[in-house]
């Protein structure tokens, strides 16, 4: 029996390698590609336009319709006014308030931020605030946001204390038993969201406020609804 010839050899050694080099590039393609970023399924509070054009509605109805004759009619009958219909914020300052409130809540010994809870608020017809700032939409109504943790089964809203702890505002307003607070319905699973031992400071000197506020408002633009 005659051996392979050393052609032979040689074609045999070119298609096997061939081979092996095929089986590496099907793995490699069957592998998922990590700078893929992942599908990011919408939240179930997502709205449709036409839901949101319903709602925004109803606000012109039942709100405006009330807002605009008391301010031009008892509160500043002089001056001209137009309620606001929105309030928005910059895309990357919200991002760094997010960032901000995770970095000092988890200082403070919070567990865990549970909710953004908005405020409606309304701007003083004066020309400054309190802090010296200019009041750009005097009268008009506008949102402000504070973080919540979970304490005892009710969603609280706190500062950081000029202990470096997490401090509810509840506390600071000494207001009425429930106060800012929200109950939520399974308190059998809710846990603190803090480090135990809150004490109440009665002077701000040396905290910080997590309330976020000053975006953009004013009459609804003419682009939208």
């Amino acid at each position: 029996m005659k051996r392979p010839t050393s052609m032979t050899s040689k074609i045999l050694c070119v298609l096997l390698l061939t081979s092996i080099l095929s089986c590496n590039q099907q793995q490699k393609d069957d592998k998922p590609n990590p700078t893929t970023p992942p599908i990011v399924e919408a939240p179930t509070n997502i709205i449709s336009l036409n839901e949101a054009n319903d709602i925004y509605d109803n606000y012109s109805k039942h709100r405006v319709s009330l807002i605009e004759p008391y301010e031009t009619q008892q509160r500043q009958p002089d001056e001209k006014f137009e309620a606001s219909r929105f309030v928005d914020f910059d895309y990357d300052m919200l991002k760094q308030y997010i960032a901000y409130i995770d970095q000092e809540a988890k200082a403070g010994g919070v567990k865990k931020i549970t909710k953004l809870r908005l405020y409606f608020a309304n701007y003083p017809d004066k020309e400054k605030f309190p802090n010296g700032k200019k009041v750009v939409h005097k009268r008009q109504n506008s949102i402000f946001m504070v973080p919540t943790l979970e304490k005892e089964g009710i969603n609280y809203g706190f500062f950081i204390g000029s202990n470096g702890n997490a401090e509810l505002i509840k506390d600071w307003k000494d207001s009425s038993k429930d106060g800012l607070g929200l109950s939520l319905d399974k308190k059998q699973e809710a846990q603190a969201g803090f480090v135990p031992g809150f004490s109440l400071n009665t002077s701000l000197q040396g905290s910080k406020s997590l309330a976020f506020n000053f975006g953009q408002g004013g009459p609804p633009p003419k682009t939208d609804f």
